[in-house]
């Protein structure tokens, strides 16, 4: 049995509107989920460890101005585009489109104003919460008028995140959440001790300002091999790795499947994750530096969070041997993600 709250949180800033922020409460047995109806962040994910205690698991922040000042994603939805666009460049039927450009040469995560850093439409369910918005034409430099829909339902120990969009002109669309996890408890040092496995043959190399070099290479015999589960710390050491923020291909099709699995031995807290995408990044935190005050006076220094993000291909609008990123009029975008969490 789901409950499902809402509550004030706090006022968008006068000069972005002054709208007010709304955050819901799903509560299970074993999870509860705080969600913003600004960018439809995930606030708070409590879940039990294997002595029934629960903790906080994700990154973030007490206050909405935490979420209004410049932050890496924290818990948010991000689109139109999530990850990296080289250059922020494309062309659709003849056209060239330019975005923003706000990660070096290339455009990351929708551009200056994603997703991430809008107000949202809640819609408050038997289980959840959805979320719309009309993202307009020209927004950011992408074409079309793109309804958005994002449904948050907890049944149990699973978090299901459905994404849905439809378009009035042909435009690139790959929607994530981009929740920092520590099953250790948000706020834990690092994520050296948790065992990840990621259900993935091959992965895409990526140059120097992190775009996919074009070729999809095998995992065999390399630090991206993680199909049999290895303990993160160890295993950054061995491979001399500064850390991961790659994309893993996954199996292809429309169905649910297992791509992930965190296992966290100190406390017996894992995670699964189970997409219909074709992708997840997998992301260690390497860009955080403890300079962030987050929740409870936390600070979250380099790697003390990892991020699954389940989504298409990075700048696969650039690279038409890459899953296809183009949403026409009339079709319907529509994949699933699903969190598990448990003990072990």
């Amino acid at each position: 049995m789901t409950t499902v709250r809402r509550e004030a949180f706090g006022r968008m800033p006068a000069e972005e509107g002054g709208g007010e922020v709304e955050k819901f409460v799903l509560q299970s047995d074993s999870v509860r989920v705080e969600i913003l109806s600004f960018g439809c962040i995930i606030a708070t994910l409590e879940t039990k460890d294997r002595d029934g205690q629960f903790s906080d698991v994700v990154l973030g922040f007490d206050t909405l101005e935490g979420y209004t000042r410049k932050h890496p994603f924290f818990g948010a939805v991000v689109g139109r585009v999530a990850n990296r666009i080289a250059n922020g460049r494309f062309s659709l039927d003849g056209k060239e489109y330019q975005l923003f450009l706000n990660n070096g040469p290339n455009s990351l995560h929708g551009g200056a104003k994603g997703f991430d850093k809008v107000l949202w439409s809640p819609q408050v369910l038997p289980n959840g919460v959805r979320f719309f918005r009309l993202s307009p034409d020209g927004e950011e430099g992408y074409p079309g008028d793109l309804k958005v829909w994002v449904t948050y339902t907890l049944s149990g120990r699973e978090l299901a995140i459905n994404y849905q969009a439809q378009t009035s002109k042909t435009t690139p669309i790959s929607l994530t959440n981009h929740a920092y996890f520590n099953l250790a408890g948000q706020g834990s040092r690092d994520i050296y001790d948790h065992e990840i496995s990621i259900e993935a043959d091959s992965y895409l190399p990526v140059d120097s300002t992190k775009i996919p070099t074009g070729e999809v290479a095998a995992v065999q015999g390399t630090g991206f091999d993680l199909r049999q589960p290895v303990e993160l710390g160890k295993h950054l050491q061995k491979f001399h790795l500064d850390g991961f923020d790659h994309n893993f291909c996954l199996h292809q099709g429309q169905d649910r499947h297992l791509v992930a699995r965190v296992f966290h031995p100190p406390t017996g807290r894992t995670m699964e994750v189970h997409t219909t995408q074709p992708g997840i990044q997998f992301y260690t935190g390497n860009n955080l530096d403890g300079s962030l005050k987050g929740k409870g006076a936390a600070t979250y220094p380099k790697h003390s969070a990892f991020c699954l993000e389940t989504q298409n291909w990075p700048d696969a609008v650039n690279k038409p041997h890459f899953p296809n990123v183009l949403l026409h009029p009339g079709e319907e975008y529509n994949h699933t993600t699903w969190l598990i969490f448990n003990t072990a």
